[in-house]
């Protein structure tokens, strides 16, 4: 496959899912402000979400206060934002238009309808009316882009490299979610009704909150949340099920320069399997998860410069 092809599905995907998960959390980040709390504390949680996605100085640079007005603004109509849900669904689009030939009919008209569909929502007043209802349409266009592309595709090297865009990008907001969160939740009381609240929130914003329920059937606590949504391998977008995505695709995709890339991604999905949630709560979780997102923009480096880079550029390398 060309490297320019192969850059363009794995893209597509990428800010397909970047687009998802900005509204998941921005999702929860509205019904989390609906609770009683300070107007420090709501500013405080409206900038946690910015952090998250290190978009705080972005931010600053054009809005004078974290309001929920001004980051739903930033974060979903922003074209200056690269990771606003605007920019990303319109480069999703893009990307999937530079490759129409490759990809089915089926998936080309849902990533070009889902472009045209958010131009009208963006024009329209269902972003002020009703925020939930426009995320909710956010959330279902990339489970409608997923599905039919899994069930249109030729299950070959393009598809896997839809599928490690796709991966790669939730493993990082996973990961990047759950620093954040418990970071701030440091200062909330172990045990308390405010810190059952956060948790539940933190699983919501990844959908785990059934999926909880399920594994553990009892009362939500942060070492088991982490557990879940870092080392669950059945849990669609905990790390360890990322990982295991990610290092299956690569196999399947290998060439005569990728031996590293494909060690290097064992090694971090080796990490997860071995790893006990009770020792990485001891040494530190900021410190663990820092060090995997840190992995995770080397990895996708190295993809980059394994399989997307032009033959021409990595010659010139």
């Amino acid at each position: 496959m060309l490297s320019s092809t192969a850059d363009h599905l794995f893209w597509m995907a990428r800010y397909t899912e970047r687009a998802e998960n900005t509204a998941r959390m921005l999702d929860v980040r509205i019904q989390s402000a609906l609770l009683p709390q300070s107007a420090l504390a709501a500013e405080r949680g409206w900038r946690a979400l910015l952090g998250i996605s290190e978009l705080e100085h972005a931010f600053d640079e054009k809005y004078a206060s974290p309001s929920q007005k001004n980051v739903i603004d930033f974060l979903v109509r922003d074209r200056d934002n690269p990771s606003s849900i605007a920019s990303c669904l319109t480069e999703a689009r893009e990307n999937a238009r530079a490759v129409r030939g490759t990809l089915t009919t089926e998936v080309w008209e849902t990533e070009n309808s889902t472009w045209l569909e958010l131009q009208q929502h963006l024009q329209g007043d269902l972003l002020e009316q009703n925020p939930g209802r426009f995320f909710e349409w956010v959330k279902h266009r990339s489970h409608l882009s997923r599905g039919v592309t899994v069930d249109t595709m030729l299950q070959d090297e393009s598809l896997n490299f839809i599928c490690l865009g796709t991966f790669l990008e939730r493993a990082d907001n996973t990961a990047r979610i759950l620093d954040v969160k418990f970071l701030a939740a440091d200062t909330i009381g172990a045990g308390s009704q405010p810190e059952f609240y956060y948790m539940a929130a933190l699983l919501r914003s990844v959908s785990a909150f059934e999926i909880y329920r399920k594994v553990y059937r009892d009362a939500i606590t942060p070492a088991r949340v982490a557990e879940l949504l870092m080392l669950q391998a059945n849990m669609p977008r905990s790390l360890l099920a990322c990982m295991a995505a990610v290092v299956a695709n690569l196999n399947d995709v290998r060439n005569h320069v990728s031996h590293d890339t494909e060690r290097f991604a064992r090694s971090l999905h080796a990490e997860l399997q071995l790893a006990n949630i009770d020792a990485l709560l001891e040494q530190g979780l900021h410190a663990y998860l820092t060090h995997f997102l840190s992995s995770i923009d080397v990895l996708g480096s190295r993809i980059s410069r394994d399989f997307l880079v032009p033959a021409a550029s990595m010659d010139a390398a």
